[in-house]
């Protein structure tokens, strides 16, 4: 009989359909849904034989993708009919619950259902074989995916920060001074080759083997240090564990999250790492609190090193320094310079500020660390990655920090740690690669010391200054205020000296005379410019950074006990710390006794209270928090004894930890030369207690010594 037949072409992922006596008929032996069938089938078998294998895997994870299109294909596609789209949507729900019953069998292959599961080169190369094998006509050939930190190499100046780059004065002479880069003599590596973890999606296994914790300390083996100490300059002296630290670098070992505890050294640590690794020219990018800190203790450790901090645009930089400060708020506008500079090594402070990889100053950091990758082939640049944050806080921050190092590239080990999990002989799918992969990270470079661990090489209880720089309009109005007060203190100083008043004294007496004038008229009136409301200045202008690392350490080591003088400033950080999503408990003059208690109670028990705010004359005597062991002295006293009482609020019985106290000082300002006062006033009371003689002008009170250091640096100026 003859038939009177025509055929219709396939879809994009539609089976082969033909049109006889009218009828539209499905053939069930071609396209893309046959296809499937037979694919999950074979997966179905290969998991009731045991775990899915890599290339199964991979099977699993097409078939899952191609399924989910067809399904949204079925669905919106015009010119299909109600019958045939029930027909198709019903043969692919039986794809979906073999592939749902398979995953119950295998439950490492749930993660390949998800939409947002990673597609590696292998799905990608699979997939495009088997929409062939449909006889579905091939899209173009998709481009492989670029990960976040191979986007980054290609683009280090994002467009919309273009019009912001600045190159500071000297840039231009310092790469043209050391044009070439030391070549790299070492014979390449090859790669390990990847075999059994070819078709595992890994940094999720990777960050949940962390979340579980065990395995013991999250520290790296770390070689004993020499003997003598031979890293430290002359004159000072390492503790144990810093030289563990750096002997590990004398060693080669390159790149590290140092995650000790505050108060043990991290900053000397890097420091020194950077001049026994030879990693200069040195980036180090810090919060702007710490910015000052960081160049003082650069001179201290490495005295034969130059170190430059860059503020604003970089008008004062000195080009020629062996280690450049700069902090998170202004590197998008030095991108340019820097990413070209020839750096060696590179310091990231307070890691845990990176770790939303889509934020703009994630994004300038890595971008940096790849670019200085990029710039020394061959050859580990010093990678240092600082945070005091524990190691289980928020498990995927280190995404970011593990990019930062080279530890990671995008979404996938990099090719080391890749080898070291190779190596291990394990895939997610068993139980023991977790704690294994886990040692595998640690040993790329994670060190941990905590407090406790150490404690025997600490002190019971230490004062840990910390410079910052007062940079905006209010500090600047109070260097400005200083200024004036000194001209007053010159022009009293020049009316005595030259005579108009018959009096012939010696240059030191006038100077005490014309100080302890002013400081009685300081005393009589608390109005106008004085040494006591520049210094109440100074509180209110360091209030913030005082606040903002308050709130770090929070995040490093829990309870912190915060001293204020002024109710302004203990009212202020108050409100920035609770913006911070911080709980605190206030401790002031003004409170009843039975408050009083309440508050101590809660901020000594209560996990959820992470700061007491407390006032430095109110909370100085009578009162414990020793659930703390770390003090923020946000104002200074006038004497060590009140300064002193104010941290033994911590350091007393029952305080289990050496004690941190850490002061916060306004550089380049009278509050400086305070905290210099303050110090030496506190070897007047040793003295007095061992029975030793004092000086004379021991007995001056700070406030005068203030006054005379402020008209004595003047005079040396004029």
């Amino acid at each position: 009989m003859a038939s009177n037949s025509s055929t219709r072409k396939a879809g994009p992922r539609g089976g082969s359909k033909s049109r006889s006596n009218g009828r539209r008929k499905q053939t069930h032996n071609e396209g893309i849904i046959p296809l499937l069938a037979r694919a999950v089938r074979e997966v179905e078998a290969s998991v009731q034989r045991g775990k899915a294998t890599p290339a199964n895997r991979t099977k699993f994870h097409v078939i899952a993708l191609l399924m989910r299109e067809e399904r949204a294909r079925v669905k919106t596609e015009e010119g299909v009919s109600d019958a045939e789209r029930t027909e198709t949507l019903k043969r692919l729900d039986g794809v979906a619950a073999i592939l749902a019953k398979t995953a119950a069998r295998d439950t490492s292959l749930i993660t390949l259902l998800e939409p947002t599961a990673p597609i590696t080169e292998a799905t990608r190369l699979l997939k495009r074989k088997m929409i062939g094998q449909a006889g579905i006509e091939l899209p173009e050939l998709e481009p492989a995916t670029v990960s976040a930190v191979t986007a980054t190499r290609q683009v280090v100046v994002p467009p919309e920060l273009a019009e912001r780059q600045v190159e500071p004065a000297g840039i231009v002479a310092r790469k043209l001074a050391s044009p070439f880069l030391q070549p790299n003599l070492a014979p390449p590596t090859q790669p390990t080759p990847v075999v059994r973890l070819a078709n595992w999606e890994l940094l999720s296994p990777l960050l949940k083997s962390f979340e579980q914790g065990g395995g013991g300390s999250a520290c790296m083996p770390l070689p004993e240090p020499p003997v003598p100490d031979r890293l430290a300059p002359v004159g000072r002296e390492l503790m144990p564990h810093q030289a563990k630290f750096l002997a590990s670098v004398r060693d080669g070992h390159r790149s590290f999250l140092l995650a000790d505890e505050p108060g043990l050294g991290k900053t000397a640590q890097s420091v020194i790492a950077a001049s026994v690794a030879e990693a200069y020219p040195l980036l180090v990018v810090v919060p702007n609190v710490v910015k000052m800190n960081w160049a003082r203790e650069v001179e201290r450790w490495t005295p034969g090193r130059r170190v430059t901090v860059v503020h604003g645009d970089g008008a004062e930089i000195d080009a020629f320094a062996d280690v450049f400060v700069i902090n998170y708020e202004i590197l998008d506008r030095h991108l340019s310079w820097i990413s070209d500079f020839g750096f060696k090594g590179m310091v990231v402070d307070e890691a845990h500020m990176i770790k939303n990889t889509s934020s703009q100053r994630s994004r300038n950091v890595l971008a940096i660390a790849d670019r200085i990758r990029e710039r020394t082939p061959g050859t580990s640049p010093l990678m240092v990655a600082l945070t005091g944050t524990p190691l289980i806080n928020d498990i995927d921050d280190f995404r970011a920090i593990w990019r930062f190092l080279g530890w990671t590239d995008g979404d996938k080990p990099g090719a080391e740690l890749m080898a070291k999990l190779e190596h291990n002989g394990w895939t997610p799918a068993n139980t023991s690669f977790y704690p294994e992969a886990r040692q595998s990270v640690i040993d790329m470079g994670i060190v941990r010391r905590r407090k406790l661990d150490v404690a025997k090489d600490l002190p019971a209880k230490r004062v840990v200054d910390l410079p910052v720089e007062l940079d905006d309009d209010m500090g600047r109005g109070i260097i400005e205020a200083e200024r004036k007060l000194a001209d007053k203190l010159v022009s009293r100083f020049t009316t005595v000296k030259n005579g108009k008043l018959g009096l012939k004294l010696s240059d030191d007496a006038i100077i005490r005379m014309v100080c302890l004038q002013e400081l009685e008229e300081s005393n009589a009136s608390a109005d106008g410019l004085n040494v006591f409301t520049m210094v109440r200045q100074i509180g209110q202008a360091k209030a913030g950074l005082a606040a903002d690392y308050a709130a770090q350490l929070v995040r490093s080591v829990g309870k912190v006990v915060f001293f204020a003088k002024h109710v302004d400033v203990m009212d202020k950080v108050e409100t920035q710390l609770a913006e911070a999503g911080l709980r605190t408990v206030s401790i002031r003059g003004d409170q009843t006794a039975v408050f009083r208690q309440e508050q101590i109670d809660l901020f000594n028990t209560d996990p959820e209270v992470s700061v007491a705010v407390c006032s430095l004359t109110a909370a100085g005597v009578g009162v414990n928090l020793q659930a703390a062991s770390n003090v923020v002295l946000a104002e200074l006293s006038w004497t060590d004894a009140e300064q002193t009482q104010a941290i033994d609020r911590v350091h007393r019985i029952g305080q289990e930890e050496p004690v941190t106290a850490w002061r916060i000082v306004a550089a380049q300002t009278i509050d400086a030369r305070i905290a210099e006062l303050i110090d030496g006033k506190a070897g007047l009371a040793a003295r007095a207690l061992d029975g030793g003689p004092a000086r004379e002008e021991d007995a001056d009170p700070v406030q005068l010594l203030a006054l005379m250091q402020v008209l004595r640096r003047a005079l040396a100026a004029a």
